[in-house]
Parts: C-alpha cells; sequence; structure tokens
C-alpha cells in the first residue's frame, strides 16, 4: 500500500489548525471544560485517501466522515439517502432511479452534480476491476441535471447496498489520491504521515441542522501499536479508543465511559487451502476440533463474544444461519483421530502469520498455537507489520494460516461470500467447492427475500462443514470514550462517525 507525504488544503487549514490550538488536544479527565478537539486512537496508518481504492476496514471507518455516496449506512444496518434525496427501485430490481439533494457541495463549495455521480460510480468500478460489486450496472443515464437512473444487466434486490460507493467531484479527478473532496460532514484539513489526520467540521453540511451541535474538530493520531495506543488512553492524550480487552478496561478509571458492541468482524484463523496439509477437507475439520473458541472468548472478551462457525455475523440475523453453530465442539480426540485418517499422525507444521498491532489478532494466535500443541501441530506465529500483512498475506496470498477479521465494507451479502468464490480475487483463503459456487450465483441472482436466506445459508453450511477456515467469533468491542465527550454509536459497517460525537456539558 502507498504513503502519503504531507497533505494541506488551504481553503481550511487556518481557521482549523487556530481551533486545534486554541482547544487543545486529548481528554482532561472530566474536568469540566467543555472539549471541541476529538483525539481518536488509532493503532496504525490510514492505507489511502481515496475512498474508491481497496482499503481495511480501519482506513474505512474514517473515511466514512469525509465521503458519502448516493445512500449511507445507518447504525441500524440499513442506508439512507445521502447524495440522493430520494430514490425509487423497479419491480423487478433492474433500475434505480436517483433524485440528487437540493443544494448538496463538495468541500470545496462546488455543487454536486449528476455528471459527478457518473464520473464516480464508473472510476471506483474501473480501479477495482472484475471484483467490483459495481460490474452489475449496464447503464448509467442522465435525464436531467439532479436525476440519475442506474439499470443492471438482471435484477439485484441487494445492489441499494453498493451504492453507498463514495461520489467524489469529476473535476478534481487529477487530485483524488492527494487532495480529495467528499460530501460528508467533515474535510480533510492535513495529513502528516506517521503522525495524525486533522478534520475539520464541514459547515456547508446537508444534515448540519439535524445533527445539531457536534465537535468542530477531529485528531486521528496514528500510534504505532495497540499496547502504545492503551498507554496513551490512560495518560489522557487520546479521547477514544477500540478494540479493548477486558482487562484493559478494567484499568481504565471513571472518567472514561466504555461502550459495549461487537467488532462486527468474522474473526478466525484464516487458513490457505492449497498449503498441502490444508488440502485435506479431514485436516481443515481436525483444526476446528482442536480450537477452544470459549477459551479464547474467555480469556480475550470475558465471554461476551458471540461465537460462530462459519463466515456470519450473528446480530444480523436477517442473513444468519444459527444451524451451523453446532457443526463442532471442542474435541482434541476427534481432531487426532481426523489427522490420524489424513495422514498426518504425527502432526504437521504451520505457520500462522498476524499483523503484531492488533492486539487481538496476536494473543488468538498465541492461544491457537497452544491449543494446535495439544493435537500434535507444531504452530508457530509469525508477527508482521501491518503493510507486510495486506501485501504479502491479503494481497499476495503467502501464508499457510493467519488470524484476522473480515469487515462489513458492503451490507450487500454477495460482498461478503464473494471471498470463498473459486474465481474471485478476494479469495484470499483459496477455497474452492463448485457446490459453493453454484449456489453463490444462484443467490446474487434471485430478487426473492426467503429464497436469498436459504441460499446465503446454504453457503455458510459449505463454509462450516469444509473447514473453509476456523471461524471463531465476532469479538466482543470495548471502547473506551473519554467523559467530555458523548455520542459514540457503533455501526455495523467500518465507521467512526464523529457527527455523532458532542462535547459533554
Amino acid at each position: 500500500m502507498k504513503h502519503f507525504s504531507k497533505i494541506v488544503i488551504a481553503t481550511v487549514m487556518i481557521i482549523s489548525l487556530l481551533a486545534l490550538s486554541a482547544c487543545g488536544g486529548g481528554s482532561n479527565g472530566g474536568s469540566g471544560e467543555v472539549k471541541d478537539t476529538f483525539v481518536f486512537g488509532l493503532s496504525q496508518e490510514l492505507t489511502d485517501l481515496d475512498p474508491h481504492q481497496e482499503t481495511d476496514a480501519a482506513t474505512r471507518s474514517i473515511l466514512f466522515n469525509i465521503f458519502e455516496g448516493l445512500v449511507k449506512p445507518t447504525p441500524e444496518g440499513d442506508v439512507t439517502p445521502a447524495v440522493a434525496e430520494d430514490y425509487e427501485v423497479s419491480k423487478d430490481a433492474t433500475v434505480y432511479t436517483f433524485n440528487l439533494r437540493d443544494g448538496i457541495t463538495f468541500h470545496d463549495g462546488n455543487p454536486v452534480t449528476a455528471e459527478d455521480v457518473k464520473y464516480s460510480l464508473e472510476r471506483s468500478r474501473e480501479i477495482n476491476g472484475e471484483a467490483s460489486p459495481l460490474n452489475a450496472i449496464s447503464d448509467i443515464s442522465i435525464p436531467d441535471e439532479d436525476t440519475i437512473v442506474i439499470t443492471l444487466d438482471k435484477g439485484n434486490s441487494e445492489f441499494i447496498y453498493n451504492l453507498t460507493c463514495a461520489i467524489l467531484e469529476k473535476a478534481n479527478d487529477a487530485d483524488q489520491q492527494t487532495a480529495p473532496a467528499g460530501t460528508g460532514p467533515f474535510s480533510i484539513v492535513e495529513l502528516r504521515e506517521g503522525e495524525y489526520l486533522d478534520l475539520a467540521k464541514y459547515d456547508g453540511y446537508w444534515n448540519a441542522e439535524e445533527l445539531g451541535d457536534y465537535v468542530s474538530n477531529v485528531r486521528v493520531k496514528f500510534i504505532a501499536s495497540a499496547q502504545d495506543a492503551y498507554v496513551e488512553l490512560q495518560g489522557h492524550s487520546i479521547d477514544a479508543l477500540q478494540y479493548l480487552t477486558a482487562d484493559q478496561i478494567d484499568g481504565l478509571g471513571d472518567d472514561y465511559n466504555i461502550v459495549e458492541a461487537t467488532m462486527m468482524l468474522v474473526h478466525g484463523m484464516f487458513i490457505n487451502n492449497q498449503y498441502e496439509p490444508l488440502k485435506d477437507v479431514r485436516v481443515r475439520q481436525a483444526l476446528n476440533y482442536a480450537v477452544n473458541r470459549d477459551e479464547i472468548n474467555q480469556q480475550l472478551f470475558g465471554g461476551k463474544s458471540p461465537e460462530i462457525q462459519t463466515h456470519g455475523y450473528p446480530t444480523i440475523t436477517a442473513w444468519y444461519n444459527a444451524d451451523t453453530e453446532g457443526t463442532y465442539t471442542y474435541d482434541p480426540d476427534k481432531a487426532m483421530e481426523l489427522l490420524k485418517e489424513a495422514g498426518y499422525e504425527n502432526g504437521f507444521d504451520l505457520v500462522i502469520t498476524v499483523p503484531k498491532n492488533f492486539t487481538q489478532h496476536v494473543d488468538t494466535a498465541v492461544l491457537i498455537k497452544e491449543q494446535l500443541a495439544k493435537v500434535g501441530i507444531n504452530a508457530s506465529v509469525n508477527e508482521v507489520e501491518w503493510n507486510t500483512w495486506l501485501s504479502d498475506v491479503y494481497q499476495g496470498r503467502d501464508y499457510q494460516a493467519t488470524v484476522i477479521g473480515f469487515d462489513i465494507s458492503s451490507l450487500s451479502p454477495a460482498t461478503w461470500y464473494v471471498r470463498y468464490y473459486s474465481t474471485s480475487s478476494n479469495d484470499m483463503t483459496n477455497f474452492s467447492n463448485a457446490e459453493y459456487d453454484a449456489a453463490y450465483d444462484q443467490a446474487v441472482a434471485s430478487i426473492d427475500h426467503e429464497e436469498k436466506f436459504q441460499l446465503y445459508g446454504k453457503l455458510q453450511q459449505i463454509l462450516a462443514e469444509e473447514g473453509a477456515s476456523v471461524f471463531i467469533e465476532d469479538p466482543a468491542d470495548f471502547v473506551a470514550v473519554s467523559a467530555d465527550f458523548t455520542g459514540y454509536t457503533p455501526y455495523p459497517v467500518s465507521a467512526v462517525d464523529f457527527s455523532l460525537i458532542k462535547p459533554a456539558q
């Protein structure tokens, strides 16, 4: 992934930096002083400022505040009009018609046009290639300056969820990766590599009146490691930090409020199905019997994580197949029996590569290593930098096993399950199953909700029974927020919504 040089957008820099200087950063431990700069700790850097590039969950959660699509996600797990004021979908789900919001502007003050929308959708589709869900579009037409009509090559009742795709300014094409302008509640002030991203409240935001008096300035502070971030939290130099463990929240005082939710992640040990021992389904099943999900949950998350055995999100009940939860129990004897049948009675070597800046991933990998040793598998944990993990594991598929969590980049289930489609560029586990591919094609083609539910349930069952990976839990998410602020709200997608953060009165 690329790095960025210092970026300054002059139109907002002076005002915002004066505000940052006047208010200062970080919490004072609930002293009663009204704060108007919210400092958010992030134990990694952003991978890109361009919202159309493939990015990680943390980057998407920050860009959520800068860019919007025709629609945007809600905390309840639906979408609501954003750049568009309203829309209609044809009965066969092939034609989506949008009316643009009157008076909506980009951060540079220029109006949003239907041409900008068309440009943005086509640009995102081109950048993401065959993996883009926007490839379902057969035509984009502009009947008038305030209307855009999107026609699909076949009916897709989920497609509205893909139209959270960020709308960018066509005239700004050359600068989208360095100085992009969005329509969101915050604009970019400055990105200083390795240090911070400063954002300022956009006074021209279309929904500012309804949101009310949210914070004027946000600093996203990049911190080298999760442990360093926790130290800064304890020292009140940041106001909020996600992904804390149960032990860490016990170590904080009353000057922090703890928001409990789930991370909306499919967390687990994902395996390279092309690594020789793991090509055998019996070996993959053995791993699933050998891993003690409850121990991981109790030790790292205080037992508060919903445990899973497939790629599914238990809190999104509309698409979750709860029947998969009984596929495996913790059974080392069964694991050793399967290993013996597969010819690995004496075990085998397994390297678990994990990004070192995420405590929950490293700690999970260490526990799994100890659990696998009990069935004769010689596992080792290889900690790497985040950018190395992205390039070698996620993109290069050069790994044996990894512990990571997959978030929801879109509320469309088709985008979750394409991850295991045999010809998909997103299939980092190299899983290949003809029955799975056929059921996936059927699910995407269907516009009947009940039929879709059954087909997506079938995909989840196949992933569980085939041991496509070792799915563990949707981790409990403990977020510490300074008592100087209110309004932190969890989302089912990667989003930290700074427009809901308000200074405590």
